[in-house]
């Protein structure tokens, strides 16, 4: 009876969700920006109060390992490092594109593509894209949208996520179907993470690192004129 904490904080939304192998016991999800840190461990403590269970009583903790916002993945990281540290239970690593996508698995007919896409910067997103077996067709990657990024499919193809909205804007293909308000949330971690568990896919606690899959970059602030 697998009883496994997942976080998810690859974007401004930060949620929380308790499953027992994958149905969803109890969550919550807010989307405050910039407050992953402080929200993270009341809301851990809550869920685990809702379920009527006790934070020994998890068996492992998931985290959504990227790619997204770097601040958001680094400190869910090191959170559920800290859980699965101090309650000695296993890590587990869900890849972000995969939680989006559970989101919408199995409810649409025939065949179809479903498309994560996560804003990056300008033009760029983060995407994944798979069909209604769920088949990967394109793989985990970074892409500058053009108006005609995926003319050579002609299934219909769901496309979702917060960097929908630009490519939206952009192209008039037809078969494309764009789904709002979907983004990636700790409720749908539960079959994906039990899976790992009962596969024993865990990770190195001390050292896994999240998939940011570009490299971090700053920007040196201009001097000022006086």
């Amino acid at each position: 009876m697998a009883l496994i904490l997942s976080l998810e904080t690859s974007t401004n939304v930060c949620s929380v969700a308790l499953h027992r192998e994958g149905t969803v016991l109890s969550s919550q999800t807010h989307n405050v920006e910039k407050s992953h840190s402080s929200l993270l461990p009341p809301i851990v403590l809550e869920i685990c109060k809702e379920a009527g269970l006790k934070l020994k009583d998890v068996d492992a903790v998931a985290v959504s390992e990227g790619p997204g916002s770097y601040t958001g993945l680094r400190i869910g990281v090191s959170t559920a490092k800290g859980f699965a540290f101090s309650l000695d239970i296993p890590l587990i690593a869900v890849p972000t594109m995969d939680v989006m996508l559970q989101a919408v698995r199995g409810k649409f007919k025939g065949d179809h593509l479903l498309t994560a896409m996560m804003d990056a910067r300008r033009m760029e997103v983060y995407m994944k894209t798979e069909d209604q077996d769920r088949k990967e067709v394109l793989p985990l990657q970074a892409k500058i949208l053009e108006s005609d990024s995926f003319s050579a499919f002609h299934e219909t193809m769901y496309v979702f996520g917060n960097g929908m909205p630009k490519f939206r804007d952009i192209t008039d293909q037809k078969n494309l179907v764009f789904i709002d308000d979907i983004f990636p949330d700790a409720s749908n971690m539960g079959p994906l993470a039990f899976s790992k568990y009962q596969a024993k896919e865990f990770e190195d606690v001390a050292y896994f690192e999240p998939n940011y899959l570009k490299e971090w970059r700053t920007t040196t602030p201009k001097k000022k004129l006086v």
